[in-house]
């Protein structure tokens, strides 16, 4: 038995499809990710809070889902769109079926969409806001319902997924050679993952921790997290990332990049349809090296916007030639708009956490 489901987008444009197991009606802005595979990432990586996700892959799940490739501890998506659900996966690895881990999070997910004239309709008009619904169908009632949605732009996302209580994240293999305070914004796992293997232990506080407790615990550096939602409605973190600046070396990743660009004094803007994929092409300007990203975000800093020029661009994004990367010339302060730690994607930009562990040894010496 088909079960009809509709995608309606803010500018009154209809998607028919079908739902999976859980009913009912989820709002969010509508993404779409180019990634072939990573989907369990996607889901779990806490910056798509407040999307709904559509994958342009054609076929989903057909590797399952396991425990090893979780990014938090919970799937932030508001709901899930694709061209067909895999029902029979195989991989070694897996240890559960895609659609039974929707189901059980309780993910609105639907099928049987044209994924390609959905991605090629938010490519030319910009990701909108959007609805799915398994039981209201009503053009009318549905935008009465879309125009209670607030937009993304504007929105504190960051409140909805830091976490509430800190927690350490221990080096890898006991002894550690730095303490790292990483303020949550909705980090991933494999961000720590990366830092822990380079000899870190990490400290990871709620966004809201003041600058006094986190300098308690003398940490060597701070890492500002990704996360959702528009970096400058996160007033609180940016206030809180000038006490650090000039102080401690300071790195930051995809939100935390644009939120440190704000504390600098610069100004961010949001992207028509942002970057989210696995296969984004960043050259590094220090080396000359391109690599091929991971990213997942919405806004993006203006380099032109800094009064000054102590803050210059590190890396380029050669599909668009928005600033992937910065640096400030006189203190240890450095960030990326992709996510060099992966996950899913390739592993081309992890060097970059280098950059970090350099700034600390100089700065501990």
């Amino acid at each position: 038995m088909m079960k009809k489901a509709i995608l309606y987008l803010e500018d009154g444009t209809r998607f028919a499809g079908t739902f999976l197991a859980v009913s009912g009606e989820t709002a969010g802005e509508v993404v779409f990710n180019t990634a072939m595979s990573g989907y369990q990432e996607i889901l779990t990586d806490p910056s798509y809070a407040g999307q709904i996700v559509t994958m342009t892959y054609p076929l989903i799940g057909n590797y399952g889902v396991n425990e090893e490739d979780i990014e938090s501890k919970g799937v932030h998506v508001k709901g899930f769109v694709v061209k067909e659900f895999c029902r029979q996966h195989s991989n070694f690895r897996a240890t559960k079926n895609l659609i039974d881990y929707l189901n059980d999070n309780k993910i609105i997910a639907i099928e049987d969409i044209d994924t390609r004239a959905l991605t090629r309709h938010l490519r030319l008009f910009g990701v909108m806001k959007g609805i799915i619904s398994t039981e209201d169908f009503d053009s009318e009632s549905l935008a009465k319902k879309l125009a209670q949605i607030p937009s993304m732009a504007g929105s504190d996302w960051v409140k909805e997924v830091t976490t509430k209580k800190t927690y350490v994240w221990p080096a890898e293999g006991g002894a550690a050679r730095f303490k790292v305070a990483a303020i949550d914004c909705g980090i991933k796992f494999n961000i720590l993952r990366v830092l822990a293997g380079l000899g870190c232990d990490i400290h990871v506080f709620p966004a809201k921790t003041l600058p006094k407790e986190i300098l308690a615990i003398n940490p060597d550096g701070i890492l500002v997290s990704n996360g959702p939602g528009d970096p400058a409605a996160v007033t609180y973190v940016i206030e809180n990332l000038k006490s650090f600046i000039g102080k401690l070396p300071v790195f930051g990743i995809c939100l935390g990049h644009q939120m440190l660009g704000l504390a600098l004094g610069g100004e961010t803007y949001k992207l028509k349809f942002g970057h989210h994929g696995a296969n984004h092409p960043v050259k590094h300007m220090v080396n000359n090296q391109i690599g091929i990203t991971s990213q997942n975000h919405g806004f993006c800093v203006d380099l032109k916007s800094f009064k000054n020029d102590d803050v210059e661009m590190v890396d380029l994004n050669l599909n668009d030639n928005t600033v992937e990367g910065m640096r400030h010339k006189k203190y240890p302060v450095i960030s990326f708009q992709h996510h060099p730690e992966a996950s899913p994607g390739p592993h081309d930009a992890q060097y970059l956490f280098k950059y970090f562990v350099e700034m600390m040894e100089e700065h501990k010496s």
